[in-house]
């Protein structure tokens, strides 16, 4: 897979993609990521990306000629099965979005600043738009981390127990039941015993009836009526 990612602040994605499991997916050469500064494509002297509003509304908005001329030249290059903005008033991301996103090939994300991007870019060369959450950040590059991470580790080959991945919250609609680790006691904190019995089957059903009660204590609306 690769993700091309379009941004006037670059050096915000050193830190995210140069650890853990995206780092090792990278190095495995299963994903690529390729950060593009939208600056370079400025035509103005100064590099300027951003101008004021027309109609005279507060703030400003990324410039349309930088942005197009970035998506441009990529897609000259190769096809991308999505080109995505990542926006508070997009569809919001979720599990089942981001396990259809890792079977796409080439994916494009566009991280927008100030007011947001000229609209003709939302008409003209957009395929979906994306918000990560109810709530502005001051910019799309903490969004477009998100969003990478969770696709890139759920591509075959970048976890290491490859089944880790379907037992996370939200993969069955169901947040993840309570997990333990050694010891089976510490200050008189016991796991439960149905952990530790080594029958698999009051395992799983333990997990299941756990999840369950977690998601209907935490996340309701999750939940199908008839559960």
């Amino acid at each position: 897979m690769r993700i091309d990612i379009l941004t006037i602040f670059p050096g915000m994605f050193e830190g995210p993609f140069s650890h853990s499991i995206v780092k090792r997916a990278m190095e495995k050469g299963i994903a690529g990521i390729y950060i593009h500064n939208i600056r370079d494509y400025a035509a103005n002297k100064h590099k300027n990306v951003d101008d004021y509003v027309y109609g005279g509304s507060a703030g400003m908005v990324m410039m349309i000629q930088p942005i197009a001329d970035c998506i441009e030249r990529l897609k000259s290059e190769r096809n991308y099965d999505e080109v995505i903005f990542l926006t508070p008033d997009g569809e919001l991301f979720n599990q089942s979005a981001a396990n259809a996103l890792s079977l796409k090939g080439n994916i494009m994300l566009l991280c927008g600043h100030y007011k947001g991007i000229d609209e003709r870019i939302r008409e003209h060369y957009i395929t979906r738009e994306i918000s990560v959450g109810d709530y502005v950040l001051s910019g799309g590059e903490l969004a477009a981390a998100i969003v990478a991470d969770s696709i890139i580790r759920l591509l075959p080959g970048v976890l290491s127990d490859e089944t880790s991945a379907l037992s996370d919250s939200f993969q069955d609609g169901l947040l993840s039941p309570p997990v333990y680790t050694r010891p089976a006691e510490y200050h008189g904190w016991k796991v439960p015993e149905v952990l530790l019995s080594g029958n698999d089957k009051e395992i799983k059903a333990w997990n299941y009836a756990r999840a369950i009660e977690r998601t209907r204590s935490r996340r309701p609306e999750l939940l199908n009526e008839t559960d």
